[in-house]
């Protein structure tokens, strides 16, 4: 039975936490925070909750917290020699405490505490660790609770992350403009979601590349400029003009 800690109370640690205090193979053993309001959430899934300077060793510590703090948090964890780990895509596995033994397990999905939908098992989990024997449990621990368990280096999990960027969160944005598009003269933004769920669909089953299709794909430039003019916010303009230019050069063809 794998003893884990938890610190962070974040939307990382939340879906970690239930993920893990759903199953009898690991044990969820303390959560550690610093707002007391927000490790109450945690009371009915870990053993305990606590502030971290009385955080107990486990057989894995699991730094579930926003990039620019797992240094600093690292530090802050009141023993040495035991496994501690990050969640991280991008943040070196080295930025932990060197009194520590280092890993990373990083679960590859967009969390959000509202979403109740997630299933752990579907989520890749990607990990790191210095020694082979904390690899191996790092290994095991991810496939209590993940179907997709993968051993990549920092360099790989880097490229991945970035990746996961532009196909979550400037994915993402893009819908965000075109609600508000939709929203400022009157047209239901849902009219769309068959042709969110087909593009992605199409991306998933034939290739994005392949799958492709519009008026910069076409280089109409007749469509493309009268659609430039009927922008009014600089920033959209800036966003339709930039990935217009890349469809049209990556597909082998010039504004």
């Amino acid at each position: 039975m794998i003893e884990v800690n938890i610190v962070g109370t974040g939307n990382v640690a939340w879906h970690l936490a239930k993920a893990l205090g759903s199953q009898n193979q690991a044990i969820l053993m303390q959560v550690a925070g610093r707002s007391i309001e927000k490790l109450e959430n945690f009371n009915n899934i870990a053993r305990e909750t606590v502030s971290i300077d009385h955080l107990k060793p486990a057989d894995v510590t699991i730094i579930a917290v926003s990039d620019d703090a797992i240094e600093s948090f690292s530090e802050q964890i009141p023993f040495d020699n035991s496994l501690v780990v990050h969640t991280s895509g991008f943040t070196a596995m080295s930025t932990l405490s060197r009194k520590h033994n280092k890993g990373v397990f990083y679960p590859l999905q967009s969390f959000s505490k509202e979403d109740t939908s997630i299933d752990f098992t579907e989520i890749p989990i990607l990990i790191e660790a210095e020694d082979p024997k904390d690899e191996k449990t790092l290994k095991t621990l991810a496939a209590i609770i993940s179907n997709n368990v993968q051993v990549i280096n920092s360099k790989q999990r880097r490229q991945l992350h970035l990746a996961a960027v532009f196909a979550n969160n400037f994915t993402n944005h893009c819908y965000t403009i075109a609600q508000e598009l939709c929203d400022v003269h009157g047209v239901p933004f849902d009219t769309l979601y068959p042709l969110i769920q087909k593009t992605t669909e199409k991306a998933l089953q034939q290739g994005p590349k392949n799958s492709q299709t519009g008026p910069a794909k076409r280089d109409d430039k007749q469509v493309i400029d009268q659609q430039i003019k009927l922008l009014t916010d600089p920033d959209h303009t800036a966003v339709y003009k930039n990935i217009t230019k890349a469809i049209t050069h990556f597909y082998g063809k010039e504004l």
